[in-house]
């Protein structure tokens, strides 16, 4: 009852004028900068730092949460339009929004991407109004090793029941990987695979750069193939009657949006993981758990579904060991950290006691933006259709400007520029080919993060690789994950053993 009259309090506090008008700008900043390529919440939240002092704290965080909330719906936008990703947390919805687009389908892709946003989006914030600080302490929980086990069981999950070649599957993952590594090593600070001394691989490759290079550029240049000079314009249509029944259909996929949102706020309040690996993770999880998994990749509902509530999930979750712990689950949130402090404000569990209008103000207001984002997201999906009807001839440059932009915007080096250019071409090349691209972009995605944790727990065991299997967290997820590793040759035995009899 003590939580339910502090969240009471809390609607109050968000319900003020200059409050409530804050999370509705708020949202619909966030989803124009988590439209463009390249942006995304790290940057739009860091731009408008600076506007917050202008106003109380306890306003100026609901305001950039709103921003926060708002590019984590809009970032789906430009990936299902225009097959680019809004931002890192977007990529995994590129895979199954843009052919659900190409088929004449965006408003349904639209309307489950904001309808799964909004299921996660709830689902996250009430755990959090929950279970805050015992969440938190299951997070401190996660050392090294359970964290590594987690990235080897999202590999796991592309590998071990996936649709696509397994072969492919593994060289997909393992050049990922690869271009993971390159920049300054993480324990003697060496540079490796810097490509005869080019300057602009010593801070590695951009993640952003590999997914807009692949899936933008490379989009592009298959559509340009497929059309041969034909002018190319999209069948989509939307009315609200469609828009209802988009709705209707979105029951059946109301299991993978509790699963993804689960996962997806388990994965956010997980110290520097953020939204990017939980989405990418709930897809592979709804791909393997899917009736036909080869359907995912060309346009399956629960594509879209599952990376979408995954990232809401995880955006709400890393603001837990953001409040309680005082470290930030995201780059986002260490930014709103930062912010913190600046107001005069301390992270830590007496936040809860010390500061209850501001904890439970920015809670409710989290509740708040919530609905907004998703009326606002609904309200304007005839405008992003149209964007669709436009011929391919004017569609294609505004693609490849956004392309060159969202490359050049996250280092504002030139470099970057090329490299997603080449990536481009890659991107094609492996389409033409049928190799999978996604898991390359988890490895990309998942690598910085698993290296790290490989090595500071097998520095720890003085290279004992037994760590990952004495410690109860990490041995039982390592168990599951050697356990879909071993599917294909279980289900490679079975075929043999038919054919045979």
């Amino acid at each position: 009852m003590e939580v339910f009259s502090l969240l009471v309090n809390g609607f109050f506090i968000a319900f003020e004028p200059l409050n409530l008008s804050l999370v509705i700008a708020g949202v619909v900043v966030g989803l124009f900068i988590g439209a463009m390529p390249g942006l995304g919440s790290v940057n739009g939240v860091a731009i408008l730092l600076p506007m917050t002092f202008l106003v109380p704290p306890t306003s100026a965080v609901i305001f950039l949460a709103a921003i926060y909330y708002g590019a984590m719906y809009g970032g789906a936008i430009s990936s299902i339009m225009l097959g680019i990703p809004g931002a890192s947390t977007a990529v995994a919805t590129t895979f199954d929004g843009r052919p659900l687009a190409l088929k004449g389908m965006a408003d349904k892709a639209l309307v489950a991407a904001a309808t799964a946003s909004f299921v996660g989006g709830t689902i996250s914030v009430v755990l959090f109004t929950l279970f805050a600080l015992p969440m938190a302490e299951v997070a401190l929980a996660f050392g090294p090793p359970e964290t590594f086990a987690l990235m080897v069981l999202a590999f796991s999950t592309f590998i071990g029941l996936g649709g696509d070649d397994i072969a492919k599957t593994l060289f997909s993952i393992f050049i990922g990987l690869v271009f993971s590594a390159v920049g300054l090593d993480i324990i003697s600070g060496e540079p490796r695979l810097i490509f005869g001394g080019l300057t602009g691989f010593y801070h590695g490759i951009n993640f952003l750069v590999l997914a807009i290079g692949i899936y933008g550029i490379g989009e592009m240049l298959w559509t340009i193939e497929v059309s041969r000079g034909d002018v190319l314009m999209s069948k989509a249509t939307v009315s609200f009657r469609r828009i209802i029944n988009c709705l209707k259909e979105l029951r059946s996929s109301a299991k993978t949006m509790v699963l993804s949102s689960l996962l997806g706020y388990f994965v956010g309040i997980l110290p520097a993981a953020g939204a990017t690996p939980g989405s990418l993770m709930a897809y592979g999880v709804a791909k393997t758990m899917a009736k036909n998994p080869e359907t995912f990749g060309k346009g399956n509902v629960d594509g879209v579904v599952a990376p979408e509530a995954a990232n809401n999930a995880a955006s709400t979750g890393s603001m837990l060991p953001m409040l309680t712990l005082g470290i930030p689950g995201s780059p986002t949130t260490a930014i709103l950290l930062g912010g913190m402090v600046i107001w005069g404000l301390e992270p830590g569990p007496l936040v809860f006691v010390d500061h209850p209008d501001f904890v439970w103000g920015l809670i409710a207001s989290l509740y708040v933006a919530n609905v907004f984002a998703l009326l606002i997201n609904i309200g304007f999906i005839p405008a992003f259709i149209w964007v669709l009807k436009m011929p391919f001839t004017i569609l294609a440059p505004i693609i490849f400007v956004l392309c060159v932009i969202g490359g050049y915007v996250p280092t504002q080096d030139m470099h970057d520029v090329w490299l997603m250019l080449i990536f481009g071409v890659v991107g094609y090349m492996m389409r033409k080919l049928d190799y999978p691209m996604a898991p390359a972009v988890l490895a990309i995605v998942l690598g910085p993060l698993a290296e790290p944790a490989l090595r500071q727990s097998l520095i720890g065991s003085h290279g004992d690789v037994m760590i990952f299997f004495e410690r109860p967290i990490s041995g039982s997820i390592m168990a599951i994950a050697i356990i879909l590793f071993a599917l294909p040759l279980v289900k490679l035995v079975k075929a043999r053993w038919k054919r045979a009899t």
